[in-house]
C-alpha cells in the first residue's frame, strides 16, 4: 500500500486529491497538511511513501520546504503546479531540487475531465513510489573538440519523467560547436518556453522553443512546444523543423514517437538517437525505426534513470546500440561524432 501525505493550503484541493487517491486499491492518504510546518511533523509520525506538495503556500513556500526536505530526508515528491508562466519557473526549480514529477492543480470545473486527471494523478503517485530518490550523479565534463563531423548531423533526444534535469545535465556538457539537437520532452504548453530558456542559461549552445520552418544549425537546440508535435523534414540538402498540430500520440503531445519517426524517414543515417528517463513507452518504436534506417542510438541506463520506462521499453525491443549512465552520454556523443 502506497502511503501519501497531501500538502496544500486549500481545503478544497486537499479534499479533491484525497478523494481521487483513495479510489485506488493500492493507495491510502495517511494525512493532509495545510502548510509545510504542519507537514514536517506529520512526515515524522506518519512516514509517508510519497508527498503531493503545493508550490505556493503560506508560512513556508513549497520550494523552501522541498529544499530542506531533500537535504534532511529525501523522499518522492509530486508537485502540484499552476499551469502558468510563474508556475513553470517554480516547477522547473522544484524538479532541479529533486521532485520526481508534477501535475496541474485541480480546478473546480473538473467534472468533465476528472477521469483523465485522476488517472494521471494515480500514475504519477505510483511511479513516484517506485523511484529511488538519489543524490545527484557525477556532473558530465567534456573538452571542447574542434574536429567534429558536423555536416548534416542531428542529435535527437526524447524524455519524460525526470527528463528536464537529465536533459539539462546532458546539454550543459556539450560544446558550442555541437551539431543541432532536437528535443521532445513531455511537458505542458505553459512550461516549454520556460524550459528552453532555463536550458539556454545553463549551456554553451543556443536553446529555444521550436517555431517551425527553422533550418537546423550547429550550435543550436530546438525544444518541441508543449502543445505541438515536432518533426524534421528535408528540403534540398538541409533539414528543417516542422510543427504539427494533430492528436496526441501515445497520450502525448509532443510525442517522442512522432519526432523519431520523422527522423527515421529522412535523416536516420545522419542522426544519433538518445532516449532518456521517462514513464511509459513513447518513442521506443520510433527509436527502433531510426536504428533500422541507419541511426546510432543510446539509451540511458536504469541505474541513473528516474524512471526506466521509455529507455527500458526501447532496450526491450533492441532499439538501441548502447546503454550509458547519464553523466557519460555527452562524452559518448562526442566520441561518436569524432569517429
Amino acid at each position: 500500500m502506497i502511503k501519501v501525505l497531501v500538502i496544500d493550503d486549500s481545503a478544497l484541493v486537499r479534499q479533491l486529491l484525497t478523494h481521487m487517491l483513495e479510489q485506488a486499491n493500492d493507495i491510502t492518504v495517511v494525512g493532509c497538511a495545510e502548510n509545510p510546518l504542519q507537514a514536517r511533523e506529520m512526515i515524522k509520525t506518519l512516514s509517508p511513501d510519497v508527498l503531493t506538495l503545493d508550490i505556493e503556500m503560506p508560512k513556508m513556500d513549497g520550494i523552501a520546504f522541498l529544499r530542506n526536505l531533500m537535504r534532511l530526508r529525501p523522499m518522492p515528491v509530486v508537485m502540484i503546479s499552476t499551469l502558468t508562466e510563474k508556475g513553470a519557473a517554480i516547477t522547473l526549480e522544484a524538479l532541479s531540487l529533486g521532485a520526481i514529477d508534477f501535475i496541474a492543480k485541480p480546478k473546480n470545473d473538473l467534472q468533465n475531465s476528472l477521469p483523465t486527471y485522476q488517472a494521471e494523478l494515480l500514475d504519477k503517485v505510483r511511479q513516484a513510489a517506485r523511484c529511488r530518490v538519489r543524490s545527484t550523479p557525477p556532473p558530465s565534463t567534456t573538452a571542447v573538440p574542434h574536429d567534429l563531423k558536423l555536416k548534416n548531423r542531428i542529435i535527437a533526444i526524447g524524455a519524460s519523467t525526470g527528463g528536464t534535469e537529465a536533459i539539462a545535465q546532458l546539454i550543459s556538457a556539450l560544446p558550442a560547436n555541437f551539431p543541432p539537437v532536437v528535443i521532445a520532452q513531455h511537458i505542458p504548453a505553459a512550461f516549454s518556453a520556460s524550459f528552453a530558456r532555463r536550458l539556454d542559461a545553463k549551456c554553451n549552445l543556443n536553446v529555444s522553443e521550436a517555431r517551425g520552418n527553422e533550418v537546423l544549425k550547429a550550435g543550436y537546440v530546438y525544444v518541441a512546444p508543449g502543445d505541438k508535435h515536432m518533426t524534421i523534414v528535408k528540403k534540398g540538402m538541409q533539414f528543417y523543423t516542422q510543427l504539427v498540430d494533430t492528436a496526441p500520440v501515445n497520450r502525448h503531445k509532443p510525442s517522442v514517437e512522432v519526432l523519431f519517426n520523422s527522423i527515421a524517414e529522412c535523416a536516420a543515417q545522419q542522426s544519433i538517437g538518445v532516449m532518456l528517463t521517462g514513464m511509459g513507452k513513447d518513442g521506443a518504436q520510433g527509436l527502433l525505426a531510426m536504428k533500422e534506417h541507419g541511426s546510432y542510438n543510446l539509451c540511458q541506463d536504469e541505474a541513473t534513470s528516474v524512471v526506466w520506462g521509455m529507455p527500458g521499453a526501447a532496450v526491450a525491443i533492441d532499439a538501441h546500440h548502447e546503454q550509458q549512465p547519464l553523466h557519460l552520454i555527452a562524452n559518448r556523443l562526442l566520441s561518436l561524432l569524432k569517429s
